[in-house]
């Protein structure tokens, strides 16, 4: 992970948080793919990171945590971050408690991309 492309899976049905995403994937050197669902099949992969909008999905974060841990058999797993709303603060830490590695506003995620991946990847430059 340090010193290679993270590859990215974010999980939103959000077209321009994908795109605006992608872009910033971009900038740090990785892929993101974009799955609009939690039980939709990813195409690509190994993923570094999954990215997951709980701001735009309607399940509870128990019940995506336990989505993905089903459709995600590679190992190492990757690193799985829940982001939203900071006014969503009870659904992010039911996120972590239920097993994702962090949970962040979606402002952080955006406003600081670089840093947080190079944080949940393993990056130890800077």
């Amino acid at each position: 992970m340090a010193n290679t492309a993270p590859g990215i899976l974010l999980i939103s049905p959000d077209l321009m948080l994908s795109s605006q995403l992608t872009g910033l994937a971009a900038r740090v050197g990785g892929s993101l793919e974009t799955l609009s669902r939690c039980d939709a099949a990813p195409r690509g992969g190994p993923y570094d990171l999954v990215l997951i909008d709980l701001g735009n999905l309607r399940e509870s974060p128990e019940a995506l945590l336990q989505q993905l841990a089903t459709s995600l058999t590679q190992q190492p797993q990757p690193c799985l971050v829940a982001f939203g709303p900071h006014v969503h603060r009870e659904r992010l830490e039911a996120a972590v408690t239920a097993g994702a590695t962090e949970a962040v506003s979606r402002g952080e995620l955006i406003g600081n991309f670089a840093e947080c991946v190079g944080r949940w990847c393993g990056s130890n430059e800077g």
